[in-house]
């Protein structure tokens, strides 16, 4: 990933202290959530086409060269989540992704019996939670213009999905959006024009998918952006169905963080997962050891979920450090024993 992404995840381990002294709640669903759900674990390993494309590949942990979903299903993943950005670069680490590559990555997680997460960026690059550049097409557009140009990209992405055989059962209308999407027209600042793109996100989908679950997606559930977002948000009429969070924290900081997603989304009556968690590649058990508390913590308070962010991206294709794979013998780390011990 590009230097200000990964600063970025570094970032949110470093944040997320002071966030332990959080205490879980009660939880409280809505009517549209009430359903039992099965809890998911999985991976965005959007980087897999790249990485084929330039010679990687990955052995399971007992060095047999094996495909990357097969591996990750015995470990028991069964979700896999797919980012798209609008007119990316043909960079193999930092671009890609565009629709037709990222239903093609779908359609291969469907065939290995796994379940999809469509995760839409809204930029042409990365979007986190300090960088919500607007796609350089629709850069001149007044807040009208953009917030139809949302909804007809979205519907053509959804039914490029879905002419791949593809149903998600999640879609990310925004990655780490805690500041809004396509700034400056739909920052958070702007908070009904704001909640206009996203309605038309929401709209386009619930069109093409209407049983797929539109989930709004921020970083960091211990910073006040979160609390601030969702108040702007639910104020002009935002509509979504889940709230989905990034966090880096390690094995102490598991609880209070997971007290965090779910006090944010107790105040809405939404379901939650947590959609992104990494740690030190270099030290495989502290990371194995937060993943553990992480799948704990959730099953244990209604979160639906954890997605692991690029597990196995291993240098010199990326340098990435968060990631589960040794870059020497290609195989997975300790890291992703944390999946079979919750």
């Amino acid at each position: 990933m590009n230097d200000l992404s990964i600063s970025r995840r570094g970032l949110l381990q470093a944040t997320a202290a002071g966030a332990g002294a959080l205490t879980l709640g009660e939880w409280a669903l809505g009517p549209s959530a009430q359903a039992a759900t099965t809890f998911s674990k999985g991976a965005d390993v959007s980087w897999v086409p790249q990485m084929e494309a330039h010679g990687y590949y990955w052995r399971n942990a007992s060095g047999v060269k094996q495909d990357i979903f097969t591996i990750l299903k015995g470990y028991g993943l069964s979700a896999i989540r797919c980012r798209t950005f609008v007119n990316p670069s043909s960079d193999p680490a930092n671009g890609h992704c565009g629709i037709n590559e990222t239903a093609a990555l779908a359609r291969r997680a469907h065939d290995a019996g796994m379940e999809v997460n469509i995760d839409f960026h809204f930029s042409d690059t990365w979007a986190d939670e300090g960088h919500q550049y607007t796609p350089a097409a629709w850069a001149n557009m007044s807040y009208s213009q953009m917030r139809s140009a949302i909804s007809s990209y979205v519907t053509h992405s959804m039914n490029v999905v879905k002419a791949g055989g593809v149903t998600p059962r999640w879609v990310q209308i925004g990655n780490e959006s805690n500041s809004g999407i396509c700034h400056p027209v739909g920052s958070v600042s702007n908070a009904a024009q704001m909640t206009g793109l996203f309605n038309a996100a929401h709209d386009a989908v619930k069109n093409v998918f209407p049983s797929a679950i539109v989930m709004i997606h921020l970083a960091s559930p211990q910073h006040s952006s979160v609390a601030a977002f969702f108040k702007a948000f639910s104020a002009h009429g935002g509509k979504w169905d889940m709230n989905g969070f990034s966090s880096y924290g390690t094995a102490g900081q598991a609880v209070g963080l997971v007290a965090a997603m779910k006090s944010v989304s107790n105040a809405y009556g939404k379901p939650y997962m947590q959609v992104e968690f990494g740690g030190p590649v270099s030290d495989p058990s502290s990371t194995q050891a937060a993943l553990k508390s992480y799948l704990t913590a959730l099953k244990s308070n209604g979160g639906q979920g954890l997605l692991y962010w690029e597990p196995e991206g291993y240098s010199p294709f990326t340098g990435y450090s968060m990631g589960a794979w040794n870059s020497s013998t290609r195989e997975p780390t300790a890291a992703m024993n944390g999946f079979t011990a919750v």
